[in-house]
């Protein structure tokens, strides 16, 4: 299992980052094949990537997410296992550091060699690089969810506005 960590500092304020973070529909607008992304409930998402002319489709189940703070999640379904959280740090009114870590652990041979080549790590990272250009350019987030999940929740999340 490899460990990718990458932090950015975008600038917009705290708020701003997490809502958009929360609008996992639009993870294809700044995440390098990521096809799709379907937004099941509150706590769960369905994925479609395509790497290397390889489709492949899993869920995530997100497992903690606190407003303005922090997202959780590991993937339920699939060849390619992964967990990982998003950190959300105020810097000041106007800029907020964004630290992701994951945890992936490829499935096929094309992933675990392209893993051993290090492009998953540079994958992550850019994608990093591209939320902060789209935000950044933005301005403002295409939507929000300020919703609470904690670990063990059974149902979804604290009611809130729909994502």
């Amino acid at each position: 299992m490899s460990t990718v960590r990458e932090t950015v500092e975008v600038g917009v304020p705290v708020r701003t980052a997490y809502n958009q973070w929360t609008q996992f529909e639009e993870f294809p607008n700044f995440m390098e094949g990521v096809e799709e992304v379907t937004q099941i409930d509150d706590r769960h998402n369905h994925w479609i990537t395509r790497v290397g002319g390889v489709t492949r489709e899993f869920d995530t189940e997100i497992v903690d997410q606190l407003p303005d703070e922090r997202i959780t999640w590991r993937s339920t379904t699939g060849d390619t296992r992964q967990r990982g959280m998003v950190r959300f740090e105020p810097v000041d009114d106007t800029h907020t550091r964004v630290e992701l870590v994951m945890d992936v652990e490829p499935g096929g041979v094309m992933e675990k060699t392209g893993d051993m080549l290090g492009l998953i790590d540079r994958r992550i990272k850019g994608d990093m690089r591209r939320f902060k250009q789209y935000v950044e350019q933005r301005g403002d987030e295409t939507g929000s969810w300020r919703g609470r999940v904690r670990p063990g929740d059974a149902g979804s999340g604290d009611t809130g506005p729909s994502r």
